[in-house]
């Protein structure tokens, strides 16, 4: 787990980035690459804070709980691999299950068990996702609104984010983006979409800015139909 405090930006939007560790057998992982780059590129306009969080049930909640008590951002963007998507997707829903194909990396395996106990059963994310994607596309980054954050830790989180959001953090504005293999984790997986380090990373910086500069959320179609 790495952490990197705000840099310093007088009154900017405080935006928390967080990301995962490698899982499943894969050596690296970008979206902790990704946060890990934009932090030493401080974007302008916007106080960032980084976390990389471990792909536990245990033990990535805590971490980003101190983060958001510590650091008490205006928005929180989670990011995590989704490989085998050929977008970056945004997603809209957090829903309140964890049941993995896959054990964590502590080879714990969750089935059918809510991620908090009496919960919502889901929640929306609170970022413009419409306007996110709108702003990845516009810096040339292929993306979509996405209506599952899957079941297993990249979900999980998003569902803790949003509920620490609604029940401790009256204000904070949650979204959360899968973002798909590197080229050099594709090419062990034949015939599976990429994107790489140098085109995703705008796209990351146009989201910032678009979050920071409270993008509206347009009036176009997203969904899908199946």
């Amino acid at each position: 787990m790495t952490t990197t405090a705000f840099t310093a930006d007088g009154g900017a939007p405080r935006i928390l980035l967080t990301g995962f560790a490698p899982f499943a057998g894969e050596s690296v992982n970008p979206s902790a690459i990704a946060v890990a780059a934009l932090a030493a590129r401080a974007p302008v306009g916007v106080r960032l804070a980084t976390e990389v969080l471990p792909v536990s049930y245990r033990d990535a909640v805590p971490p980003l709980l101190r983060a958001l008590r510590r650091h008490a951002p205006d928005v929180v963007l989670a990011l995590g691999l989704a490989g085998g998507r050929p977008h970056v997707s945004v997603e809209r829903v957090a829903i309140n299950i964890d049941d993995a194909r896959i054990p964590d990396n502590d080879g714990i395996q969750r089935i059918d068990t809510p991620v908090v106990p009496g919960g919502p059963a889901a929640y929306f994310a609170t970022i413009p996702v419409k306007a996110t994607v709108a702003a990845l596309r516009a810096a040339g980054v292929p993306a979509e609104v996405s209506q599952t954050a899957g079941t297993f830790l990249c979900n999980h989180v998003f569902y803790r984010a949003c509920h620490a959001a609604a029940t401790e953090h009256p204000g904070l504005r949650v979204g959360f983006l899968h973002v798909p293999w590197l080229p050099e984790q594709a090419v062990h997986h034949p015939g599976e979409p990429s994107l790489a380090l140098a085109t995703l990373l705008p796209g990351l910086t146009a989201v910032l800015a678009a979050l920071r500069d409270g993008a509206a959320e347009p009036v176009v179609a997203e969904g899908a139909i199946s």
